[in-house]
């Protein structure tokens, strides 16, 4: 097991946002042990976090990050999960794997507990086919045939038991829980926008690093829980235009806690009317050819956002 779990294990930061203590660590310890963790701590910085013994990590809170990004640490989300995105820019390695700290380790049918990093890590070093679509699925899953692919940028992971709901579909779906679990690993089509979800994510950070930057959201924000979304379709109109691709499905991890679906619809409430405009914009936007860089394209992204969706930024 310690020897499987250790694929790219000097090319790959874990990073972790959390208000708690991180005792859920002790389910992942086989899988993570041997890998570098990034703590991301988004509540009160005078609360010391607990980190179980044996694991190699650093613990950043807001009193550190804005000892080291000075005036720009506004641009880093405070009292939300969105503050993760500080772990992605100071780590140095190739991949990043991020994980909340209410999901747990889940198990395939035959009660076989999964490794979630180490599938996350097989999709990003297979290539995705972004521009055709296989009925095989995964085509370079063992034993499927070589199809023609492009670099894969993004693992994106599903998850078993409550479903990562908004909050409308919360409080008419209660108890609802997620007790399927599918055997498959797709592109997602270029072209296609997806909500992508944080809590069970993978990419590569050299190839789509700049554009994994989740919404500023969290404290003396006007909209919440939209920060993964935002940067799932800033994300995937880089790649459509960069050739790129993406992939969902397999792993699946254990979401073990509802968050309350009241608090939810409050963050929630005006980014309900303001992805009414959004979505159509990133649906039809188009980058310029010069733009053959990452960087390139979210700078080109960004001056579009501000001409077209200005209306909706209520800051």
């Amino acid at each position: 097991m310690a020897t499987s779990s250790a694929l790219l294990k000097d090319e790959l930061d874990i990073v972790i946002p959390t208000i708690r203590n991180l005792d859920f660590l002790e389910m992942w310890r086989p899988f993570f042990e041997q890998y570098h963790l990034i703590i991301d701590q988004n509540g009160d910085p005078s609360k010391t976090i607990m980190v179980p013994d044996g694991f190699d990590y650093e613990l950043y809170n807001r009193n550190d990050i804005n000892r080291i990004l000075g005036p720009k640490a506004s641009f880093i989300s405070f009292k939300d999960s969105a503050c993760r995105c500080f772990g992605y820019l100071v780590s140095k390695k190739k991949c990043i794997f991020t994980i909340d700290d209410d999901c747990f380790v889940a198990k395939d049918p035959s009660g076989k507990d999964i490794n979630a990093l180490e599938q996350h890590m097989k999709n990003l070093l297979t290539p995705s086919t972004p521009h055709f679509f296989n009925t095989l699925y995964d085509p370079y899953r063992e034993g499927a045939d070589f199809v023609r692919g492009a670099p894969t940028t993004v693992s994106h992971g599903l998850w078993l038991n409550i479903p990562d709901y908004d909050a409308p579909t919360q409080l008419v779906k209660p108890l609802e829980r997620n007790t399927r679990y599918v055997d498959a690993i797709m592109t997602v089509p270029k072209g296609t926008l997806f909500p992508m979800c944080g809590m069970n994510l993978a990419f590569d950070r050299e190839l789509i690093g700049p554009a994994m930057y989740f919404g500023l959201k969290g404290d003396g924000q006007p909209i919440g829980r939209y920060d993964d979304m935002w940067a799932g379709w800033c994300m995937k109109v880089i790649c459509d235009h960069l050739g790129l691709g993406v992939k969902t499905g397999l792993p699946y991890i254990w979401h073990s806690k509802a968050s309350n679906p009241f608090v939810n619809l409050k963050k929630e409430y005006n980014g309900i009317f303001w992805q009414e405009k959004a979505i159509p914009f990133f649906q039809s936007v188009v980058l310029p050819k010069d733009c053959t860089t990452v960087q390139k394209c979210y700078l080109a992204l960004a001056d579009q956002v501000k001409t077209k969706l200005g209306e909706v930024d209520t800051c």
